[in-house]
Formats: structure tokens, sequence, C-alpha cells
């Protein structure tokens, strides 16, 4: 099997949710199913149906976080530095607008664009993989080619 690159904090936070899965959101749906139940005619029942649905849900999340967990290396930024790689944090200049970005490179788990967290597997952090501060990058997006300027790497 695959191991799969998470940072401390995505491993602390994928257990925390995992924790909350199985001890409060486990528990409260199944209640609701019972309490559902108790309502009569399970066919025409739509908060049973529901309830359900969300058990469902519930269990595959967790299945997948085990999963992820299980194969989960752990790797600490902290302890490392020199040029882009896995956990780094790297500030970006857009070549063309001039506009800086700044992104932190973590496992495919932990991954969130909008937070500024970085797939590893994107086509961006594998084009910044192996560069150091001053270097040129060219991704190509789907809306065309792009270049950046790595401002700085930070490993934190």
């Amino acid at each position: 099997m695959e191991k799969i690159l998470i940072t401390r904090a995505g491993h602390t936070a994928l257990n925390a949710e995992l924790k909350t899965l199985k001890s409060v959101e486990r528990p409260a749906v199944i209640q609701a199913i019972a309490e559902a139940r108790e309502h009569g005619d399970l066919s025409e029942n739509a908060e049973y149906h529901a309830a359900r649905e969300k058990q469902g849900f519930i269990e595959g999340r967790v299945k997948e976080l085990e999963s992820v967990l299980g194969r989960a290396e752990v790797i600490d930024p902290a302890k490392l530095s020199g040029t882009v790689k896995f956990g780094a944090t790297v500030k970006l200049v857009d070549e063309d607008t001039d506009e800086e970005r700044t992104y932190h490179i973590v496992g495919e788990p932990e991954a969130d664009i909008e937070k500024g967290r970085l797939n590893i597997k994107s086509p961006l952090a594998r084009a910044l993989i192996g560069k150091d501060e001053g270097d040129s990058v060219e991704v190509r997006t789907p809306g065309g080619a792009k270049s950046y300027e790595i401002l700085s790497i930070e490993y934190v």
C-alpha cells in the first residue's frame, strides 16, 4: 500500500475529525434513527431515510479516515530546510501580474487551496519541488502557462 505524506498538523486534524465522528456524530445518528423508527411506517418516513443517509456518509468517512491515518507518513516540516519540498511554505509572485501568494505544500488529505494548502500532487507543487529562492517556474494551467518567481521558502 502506498504511503500518504501528511504534516503533523494535518494528522492531528484528521485524528480529531475521526474522534468526533465516532464519539459524537455516530451516536447522534443512531439516536435519530431510533427516534424515526418510533414514528411507524418506514417506507414513507423522511426523517428515517435522512438519518440512514447521514449514517452512510459518516461510516464512509470513518473508513476513509482510518485508511488514510493507517497509511500516513507524518513529516515534521520544522526539521527540514533547503529547496522546496513537502512541508514548505513558499511565497511566490506571479511574474505577469506581480500578485503575491503564499502556499504550504501538504499531502492530498489536508489540501485546501482556499486556505493556501497546496496538494503535493498538483501541477504547481510539482513544478516547485527542488527549486530555490529566486528561481522561476512555469506551470501549465487550464487557462494557459503561468510563470512564478519564488520569493521565500520557510519550514515551520
